[in-house]
């Protein structure tokens, strides 16, 4: 066993912890990257790119399928899904091994093993072949182990018939029928992509509606897509028990207080993900976890112990990608004696459903909850000319302003984009600004960003392509 010192120690290469280490090394500090699987995390591998990878896919076979209604006849359309798996595979791989390679630019060491601290500067690191090596931090270890889909009794993940994410992603052929455990973001996003593939999609969702969370008005929309598409939806229902025979699923599902028998050819469990805490020696030497599993923080991204700090989805919702990488700098620039801490307004999410969604800051209905006067603008997208010129009418934009000051509590997307246009509320909101700032601010037409620009507009009763009421 030997001993080997740097500046900085981070355990998990993903979003947040790639992000960290290229910092560290931008701002000079010698840093190992601790990672037992493959750099990247979930989101590069079996996550947010190649689940959006095959979200675009899939929205394009949609359109082929429809481009008749433009006078476009594209014929019969067929998916190799071998060839497609390859493709997404392609830039999985292209991206995993940039992020190794940023890491590498910016001075940092990789190593791949599993890690356990011994202590607030000290990290015992297990290779494949069990050999083990022990390093130490001299400033700061940072936690950035992600989290791992949950699993639930009666429903044992087999990774052929009963799946999670993980492997849903890479499904050797487009299932006949598909049983989507949970409607929430994962869920609903992948369930789709199957849709357009071809599955019949049936979602079991304990909640009285889809995407818990999310404005109603919001949600809504989205199941009616999902619906008008053929989708099953089953509302404020209990998944009991899961039974596979001959490669085949039997699904017993408790709803309207009656038991229903669903066949599928593929079950997806997604309800949601618990903290990598675990075997991480974490609790051996002070380190708080809340009931969850999560490790408590402060601004800094410090824990409880002095040294250990903890970045993304292992310090607790929200579970974002961009969240992690923004705590991936903070601790990494708090590491190098910087003044830094997480001081954001605003916290932006995107939700790849068809259509899409993003929201950012305070809802209608969290408005009115904690009593604050507000005024609320909503424009849809079906009186923006952009979005009847590409065929996506479907949705609106919401935006919540403050009544007394004017302030942007709040944006909410449905529609077209909405992942790329919640970037201008988002800015917004950090910059303190005003309604009457985006209002007065010039839009180009013909865009969607104007759709943006008139919910600002009717919130103040100014909007010009719908009636102000």
């Amino acid at each position: 066993m030997t001993d080997k010192s740097y500046d900085a120690i981070v355990i998990g290469g993903g979003p947040g912890g790639y992000v960290a280490a290229i910092r560290l090394g931008q701002l000079g500090q010698k840093t190992l990257v601790v990672e037992k699987e493959y750099m990247g995390g979930v989101c590069l591998n079996w996550g947010c790119i190649p689940s959006k990878a095959l979200i675009a896919a899939s929205g394009l076979v949609e359109k082929m399928r429809h481009a008749d209604t433009m006078g476009i006849s594209a014929g019969e359309v067929s998916v190799d899904v071998a060839k497609l798996q390859s493709w997404k595979n392609g830039i999985v791989k292209k991206l995993t091994t940039g992020v190794g390679g940023l890491v590498k630019a910016s001075g940092g060491t990789i190593t791949m093993g599993t890690a356990k601290l011994t202590g607030a500067h000290t990290v015992l690191v297990t290779n494949d072949d069990g050999k083990t090596e022990s390093y130490v931090a001299r400033k700061g270890i940072i936690v950035a182990t992600g989290a791992t889909p949950i699993q639930i009794p009666g429903f044992d993940v087999d990774g052929e018939v009963v799946v999670t994410a993980r492997e849903a992603v890479s499904l050797p052929k487009v299932p006949e029928t598909l049983v989507l455990i949970g409607g929430g973001v994962i869920g609903m996003e992948l369930g789709m992509v199957y849709q357009k593939l071809g599955s019949k999609v049936i979602v079991v969702e304990m909640l009285q509606q889809l995407l818990g969370g999310v404005d109603k008005d919001i949600a809504k929309i989205v199941q009616r897509k999902f619906e008008k598409a053929g989708g099953e939806v089953l509302l404020g229902a209990k998944a009991k028990e899961c039974k596979v025979k001959a490669g085949k699923a039997t699904v017993t599902v408790e709803h309207d207080g009656k038991d229903r028998k669903l066949k599928a050819d593929t079950v997806l469990v997604a309800v949601g993900f618990r903290p990598n805490s675990g075997n991480l020696g974490l609790e051996d030497f002070g380190v708080k976890l809340d009931g969850r599993g999560h490790i408590e923080i402060d601004d800094q991204l410090q824990s409880s112990v002095p040294g250990v700090y903890a970045i993304g989805d292992v310090t607790g919702m929200p579970y974002l990608a961009h969240r992690a990488m923004k705590q991936g700098e903070v601790a990494a620039e708090v590491i190098a004696g910087h003044k830094a801490a997480c001081d954001w307004r605003a916290m932006p999410s995107a939700i790849f459903t068809d259509p899409e969604v993003a929201t950012v800051g305070m809802s209608e209905t969290e408005a009115k909850e904690k009593g604050v006067e507000i005024k609320v603008g909503k424009f849809p997208f079906a009186a923006s000319g952009r979005a009847m010129a590409v065929s996506e009418t479907m949705g609106f934009v919401k935006t919540v302003v403050d009544a007394q000051s004017g302030a942007v509590l709040g944006t909410h997307i449905v529609g077209p984009e909405a992942s790329e246009l919640i970037a201008e509320p988002t800015l917004a909101i950090e910059m303190c600004a005003q309604a009457d700032d985006v209002g007065l601010t010039i839009h180009a037409h013909p865009t969607l960003s104007e759709s943006v620009h008139e919910s600002f507009k009717h919130a103040l009763k100014e909007a010009l392509h719908i009636i102000n009421k």
